[in-house]
């Protein structure tokens, strides 16, 4: 870990991610949210202002303590239980089938293996759960996405290990999970860094 990465882009993230713009697209991610919930990159707590009020419960997964710092009003704030339980969303200390949802905003374009994230979250969700996901990736656009390539290893060194060009649909498709609602299009800003996804995903009940 570096002072960079540790302190700089946690603030960072901070202040891009929590623009009017993204904030709509945020209450679209959480929408149906219910009972325990377990939220990988918690960040500095940006979603928890619109949680629906069926949330009983959240744990959240966050490795950066700077991050986790400027969570703390919003944690404060929050009518729910909020527990920090864990620094990698690769490895939940959480027990098989133990929440009722999941939800990952603009973290799995950085966690180093996304597929193990993804089976993880697979693991400690009930069957029926959702997962619920809002992502920044690859675009469909051959244009865009011959940059997003070329920019990608810059953007992993500059973002801590962000990267452009991932596609989460299939992903979570690939991890068993049947993708129940999904929403694809650019966001204002650069194009190869704002083709946004939303989506909610259910595991299956057996």
């Amino acid at each position: 870990m570096s002072w960079y990465a540790d302190h700089l882009v946690p603030r960072v993230v901070n202040r891009v991610c929590s623009t009017p713009g993204i904030a709509r697209w945020r209450r679209q991610a959480v929408a149906g949210l219910t009972g325990t919930v377990v939220e990988i990159g918690f960040g500095s707590g940006l979603n928890v202002p619109f949680y629906p009020t069926a949330v009983e419960r959240a744990y959240a997964v966050e490795p950066r303590d700077e991050a986790w710092r400027l969570a703390r009003d919003a944690v404060a704030d929050s009518p729910i239980p909020i527990e920090r339980i864990g620094l990698d969303g690769q490895h939940l200390p959480l027990a098989d089938a133990s929440c009722d949802a999941a939800i990952s905003t603009f973290t799995l374009c950085t966690i180093e293996d996304d597929a193990l994230a993804v089976r993880e979250l697979y693991r400690v969700l009930k069957p029926g759960g959702t997962l619920h996901v809002l992502e920044h990736g690859l675009a469909p656009d051959a244009r865009v996405a011959r940059w997003q390539w070329r920019l990608d290893p810059l953007e992993r060194v500059i973002a801590d290990g962000c990267h452009l060009t991932r596609d989460v649909a299939p992903l979570i498709e690939r991890t068993g999970f049947a993708v129940t609602w999904i929403e694809q299009r650019y966001e204002r800003g650069p194009k190869p860094w704002s083709y946004f996804t939303v989506a909610r995903a259910t595991k299956p009940l057996d």
